[in-house]
């Protein structure tokens, strides 16, 4: 698909999928494009996130484009339009309107937590993986469940969200729904809890009810 096809295409619903690598994908994508990278459990959230009766249209790395159709067909995707011609560096270079997303460390969200009163850690891991261990006051949101637009709304516009998984690929997931929802004060946490858990100036806290 050439960049105007791709973009009319996206002016009637279609979804924008980008499955290059998340350290790529953060560093600029497609406004409005949804990630979700050959690099993890693809399929799978594929499945669970993308709906089955809207076009998709592809953004790939070069050369991983057969790839990419091949493993969305494999869990039911029957409705792929094309992919963009060039990638993300063609639309690049038409001078289209780009967005990022932003990237921290675990060390910059713990010289953040004290100062920033609009912040809000949220973690999207499943909810055993929370209660067995999380930053305190954040909000577990399972990317799964990340699908309910009314509960990406309740975000507040001057909230600065935090997002993190367990090492880092399901939160690039989750700040891309974020994103495509209208949100823009969204971090990604490189390492995810695997870092986190290790800043030992970070509060943790555990749900020892759930557990039991």
């Amino acid at each position: 698909l050439t960049v105007a096809a791709f973009k009319n295409k996206m002016d009637n619903n279609a979804i924008a999928l980008d499955t290059r690598h998340g350290d790529i994908f953060t560093e600029g994508f497609v406004p409005g494009s949804i990630f979700i990278g050959l690099e993890g459990r693809f399929a799978e959230w594929a499945g669970s996130i993308l709906p089955f009766d809207k076009p998709l249209i592809l953004i790939t790395e070069k050369g991983k484009e057969e790839e990419t159709v091949v493993r969305l067909a494999r869990v039911g995707f029957s409705k792929m339009e094309g992919y963009l011609n060039g990638g993300f560096d063609g639309w690049q270079k038409t001078g289209e309107k780009v967005d990022m997303i932003i990237s921290v460390e675990a060390d910059e969200l713990a010289m953040d937590i004290p100062f920033d009163t609009n912040l809000q850690v949220v973690d999207v891991r499943k909810e055993l993986e929370f209660a067995d261990g999380h930053v305190k006051d954040a909000i577990n949101m399972p990317l799964a469940d990340m699908t309910n637009v009314l509960m990406i709304a309740s975000f507040e516009e001057n909230q600065n969200l935090y997002v993190h998984c367990g090492g880092g690929y399901r939160s690039v997931i989750a700040c891309s729904l974020l994103k495509k929802q209208g949100l823009h004060n969204v971090r990604n946490i490189g390492g995810g809890w695997a870092k986190i858990k290790d800043e030992q100036s970070i509060k943790i806290e555990k749900d020892a009810s759930f557990l039991n």
